[in-house]
């Protein structure tokens, strides 16, 4: 494999960031950055980030790609602080368009315009970039989000919320515009690679009885032992068990101010008369 990966875990929201390199050039990517946050007194910080990006200068490698996964509903994205300070492109799925759409609204986010004009790149399903001599690969694999895509580099599968650590299972679809049937085909299709793809998730929960995050699997591993989608398991029994379990489940606890910056890619709202930055409560109104 051309590429090297290293993993950088958020305790705070359990999320793994990764910094993807080819060694041959040492140009870059970092898929999924953290933005630190404090709920309770609204504080941003990029500790988390930081930290990614002094590994990057340590190795010598040229940041080229700020790249997202999906819209997060967990976690504020740093794609913008990766972005202005290295001169990266910031990529994600082209259908981010119908996020935007279905989050403005409840922001009144008059400031956003639901045309993905503020990612640099908007990528289609089996669209290619590359990182130095590497190309990457592109697979939409909706379900959790509509936006949501997979990464195939040299070798590693980068599939965000879509599939988890084999012992915890599979993404939630009860977001908007997500869908329990449409997942069960996206993660299909991801384990129709070979068997030997690593698989790098973008979030660890931790099982029952586990108690070290991890974040690299394999896509025999997860054919085998996915407690949700091992091979076997029929659409019609995930989609029954996935249904069940996303009726049981709290909102994430950083979904509200999320997702109003990272329809903006990782932006803040525009400030406002004071000078002033804010982010919306809107009340009552999340299902």
């Amino acid at each position: 494999m051309k590429v090297s990966v290293q993993a950088f875990f958020d305790p705070a929201t359990a999320t793994t960031t990764y910094l993807v390199w080819d060694r041959a050039t040492k140009e870059a990517a970092i898929i999924d950055p953290v933005l630190d946050f404090d709920p309770k007194t609204a504080r941003l910080s990029t500790g988390s980030v930081d930290g990614v990006l002094a590994a990057a200068e340590a190795g010598g490698l040229q940041v080229r790609w700020a790249l997202e996964t999906h819209a997060h509903a967990d976690h504020l994205s740093a794609a913008d602080v990766v972005r202005k300070r290295t001169g990266a492109k910031l990529g994600i799925g082209a259908r981010i368009t119908e996020v935007q759409e279905a989050f403005k609204p409840l922001f009144n986010a008059t400031d956003v315009i639901p045309d993905g004009h503020v990612f640099d790149a908007l990528f289609e399903d089996e669209a290619r970039f590359a990182i130095g001599q590497v190309e990457g690969r592109v697979l939409h694999t909706p379900g959790h989000t509509p936006a949501c895509v997979t990464y195939v580099i040299g070798g590693a599968a980068f599939v965000g919320d879509t599939l988890f650590m084999p012992d915890y299972g599979t993404a939630r679809a009860d977001f908007p515009g997500g869908d329990a049937a449409t997942l069960y085909r996206s993660i299909r299709r991801i384990l129709d690679l070979p068997a030997e793809t690593r698989i790098f998730v973008g979030h660890d929960y931790l099982s029952e009885g586990r108690d070290k995050p991890a974040w690299e699997t394999s896509v025999a591993e997860e054919r085998v032992g996915n407690v949700h989608v091992r091979d076997g398991v029929s659409e019609a029994s995930f989609v029954a068990m996935r249904q069940a379990r996303d009726k049981t489940l709290a909102a994430p606890t950083l979904i509200l101010p999320s997702l109003q910056v990272n329809i903006r890619a990782g932006a803040m709202p525009p400030a406002e008369a004071d000078g002033r930055t804010y982010l919306k409560l809107p009340v009552n109104a999340l299902a």
